[in-house]
């Protein structure tokens, strides 16, 4: 199980939202990605959350700093339309590119990045929000406009056009500390063959362990937990080790 540390960058700054709103400035983003590269993170992730929701392009020179800071795998999204963007952020650094706003826009912009690129360099980034017992619909731009797309019929769909990865952040969760949920990953989990790296909830190890042992996701994403200093990589590491959980060390 891979360990991620998740940024999300309203540019300039690496920032923390609740809910995906309420944004609190939490540092430079490649100040952040190297320290949590320096703690043993498997991989930083990236995510420009205005670029899509002001209809901009992901600013490039932060992608190329923050990427020349680290020698883990490096995912960035944020505003994500076409081939020539995912063309642009693997210049500027990236391994892999993230897409949800677009994808949802256009699905057969999974179809044309995977073609071009291959599935193991596209992510598909779903922002749930639960409706009814088991049921969860897509958010796009940030979280705030949501839409008619069943979230396990998504992530289905985005399997079968070829990406390769899916990120499964939760918009109740986002923020707030208090664990993911875990019925959400459990059915995204269980309905593709693909990863699934999973965000939103961690407020202590235990909530960690819970999501890992319950749900079996290929990672899970952390970003407050790390950005208030309430444990580091290497302790979600060595604390799922001893529960059981085989990580990269």
């Amino acid at each position: 199980m891979r360990v991620i540390a998740k940024l999300d960058v309203k540019p300039p700054q690496v920032v923390k939202p609740v809910h995906f709103e309420g944004l609190r400035k939490m540092g430079n983003p490649g100040d952040l990605a190297y320290k949590y590269y320096a703690q043993g993170a498997d991989e930083i992730c990236y995510i420009d959350i205005v670029a899509s929701l002001y209809r901009r392009e992901i600013l490039h020179e932060l992608i190329s700093d923050t990427a020349k800071r680290i020698l883990v795998p490096f995912a960035v999204g944020g505003g994500v339309r076409n081939p020539d963007d995912f063309s642009k952020l693997f210049h500027h650094g990236a391994d892999k590119v993230v897409i949800n706003t677009g994808a949802i826009e256009d699905p057969s912009r999974i179809d044309a990045a995977a073609q071009i690129f291959g599935g193991q360099s596209v992510v598909v980034n779903i922002e749930a929000k639960r409706i009814a017992d088991n049921s969860w619909v897509c958010y796009t731009d940030c979280g705030r406009i949501p839409t008619d797309r069943d979230v396990v019929l998504w992530a289905k769909e985005a399997e079968a056009r070829g990406a390769g990865e899916i990120l499964l952040q939760s918009v109740d969760c986002d923020g707030r500390q208090r664990g993911f949920d875990i019925a959400l990953a459990k059915a995204v989990v269980d309905a593709v063959n693909i990863p699934v790296v999973v965000a939103s909830g961690a407020g202590t190890l235990q909530h960690i362990l819970d999501v890992a042992k319950q749900a079996n996701p290929s990672g899970i994403a952390l970003a407050s937990m790390l950005h208030y200093d309430k444990t580091t990589i290497g302790d979600v590491k060595r604390f799922l080790i001893e529960h059981g959980v085989e990580v990269a060390v």
